[in-house]
């Protein structure tokens, strides 16, 4: 957010949705003409672990009758989880367990910044052959002159 004296400005791409800025200033800020929701998977309480937060996985969706999206995304979740989750395993823990990143591939939504729970623990990036040029059949003596030892 940025105030040049004149005119708020809202840096939409930055912007993670959680509605503070609104709550703060009720009378410089309300809300907007685009309605929609945000959906978030996988929160839940156990007693022993505590209160585990859900994953922002829509940001924005517009919310309009008769709700096409909104079911249309709910039936691939369910269908996913139907076929991936095990017995008595609620949506977060399938998620946990397969994975965040196959669980946006499989929804069909590109990877966005507010999706991202705590930053990455191990160094490690996985790409697929597709991602990367020339796909996995590189000459390793080409590498060795670009990058000598």
């Amino acid at each position: 957010m940025h105030w040049d004296g004149k005119k708020l400005i809202i840096n939409n791409a930055e912007c993670t949705r959680c509605m503070h800025c609104i709550d703060a200033m009720p009378e410089a800020l309300r809300v907007g003409a685009d309605q929609g929701l945000s959906i978030l998977f996988g929160a839940k309480a156990p007693i022993l672990e505590g209160a585990q937060l859900a994953i922002m996985t829509i940001p924005f969706m517009y919310a309009e009758k008769p709700y096409d999206s909104i079911k249309d995304l709910i039936r691939k979740v369910f269908d996913w989880w139907i076929e991936e989750g095990k017995n008595r395993e609620r949506i977060g823990e399938t998620i946990q367990r397969v994975s965040l990143k196959t669980f946006i591939e499989v929804l069909g939504i590109p990877p966005m910044p507010q999706m991202i729970k705590e930053p990455r623990s191990n160094p490690y990036v996985f790409f697929k052959e597709s991602e990367v040029p020339g796909g996995w059949t590189r000459d390793i003596n080409e590498y060795r002159k670009k990058h000598p030892r």
